[in-house]
């Protein structure tokens, strides 16, 4: 097996639970690069909270965030994809989230907006060390010409549950609807996923889906990880994760990634 394209989800995969990445990770990535692998990230974060950890990795490729939405140069921030959700669409469902006083955020671009601080939003400020600003969304989408590139719910999982369900009746076909943790219910538009992006992203490169490794965790990596040629779950991911892919490597804690990358990527010297 010949991989020359590596994609990594960031969150309790790339990353340690204390969001830090591992010097042993570090030097495997730093490896994997010096034999011409390509190595990105594939994540649900918005470009700005991913940016500090490809520079600390040197990655200078493009990263596909916001679980698809938004391919971007690392470096350059030049946007390369922007998938939204359209704006008349983003109007009607705020809308009615709006009505029944819903926790939500809207991303727009490369900012969070909230229409008023809470305790989920100030958490998730601090974990991904980017600002979440209070605003009237309505009124940010009438200075928006395209859409958005993200909602999140934020509920306990079987809230969540419940609002999945209302949003597929309310507006059928019309999103796709995943979830990076147990208290996040993520809406894009219906054509955004991983696994689409990453293997246009591939593509793009002449790399064949056979020589993509995507290692991740969570519900929102279930398409790339059952896409490519070598899927790799984390020891710490979800089940149905772990059923869809071909290797199941340590955990977050215990360097997954890095001995994914060991064992399927490096070649000895």
């Amino acid at each position: 097996m010949n991989i020359k394209l590596v994609a990594t989800d960031l969150d309790d995969t790339l990353l340690r639970d204390d969001l830090t990445i591992s010097p042993r990770v570090i030097e495997t990535v730093r490896k994997a690069k010096a034999q011409g692998v390509i190595v990105t990230f594939a994540t649900g974060r918005m470009p700005a909270s991913t940016r500090p950890y490809a520079e600390q990795l040197g990655i200078d490729v493009p990263i596909i965030t916001y679980n698809g939405a938004m391919v971007q140069e690392a470096i350059s921030q030049e946007v390369l994809l922007r998938k939204v959700i359209p704006l008349e669409l983003a109007h009607d469902i705020i809308s009615y989230l709006l009505k029944d006083e819903v926790i939500f955020h809207m991303y727009l671009r490369d900012q969070i907006f909230v229409p008023k601080m809470n305790k989920w939003s100030e958490e998730y400020a601090q974990r991904v060390n980017v600002p979440v600003e209070e605003g009237n969304l309505l009124q940010l989408l009438e200075k928006e010409e395209e859409g958005i590139e993200k909602l999140i719910l934020f509920d306990e999982p079987e809230s969540l549950t419940k609002w999945a369900n209302i949003v597929r009746d309310r507006f059928p076909d019309q999103f796709h609807l995943t979830s990076s943790k147990p208290y996040f219910l993520e809406l894009m538009h219906p054509e955004v996923n991983k696994g689409r992006t990453l293997l246009s992203f591939a593509a793009d490169m002449g790399i064949k889906s056979e020589e993509v490794m995507a290692i991740g965790d969570g519900l929102n990596d279930l398409e790339m990880i059952s896409s490519v040629g070598l899927g790799v779950a984390v020891a710490n991911a979800r089940e149905e994760v772990k059923a869809v892919a071909k290797f199941i490597t340590t955990s977050n804690e215990e360097d997954g990634v890095a001995e994914a990358i060991e064992k399927y990527v490096l070649r000895s010297s």
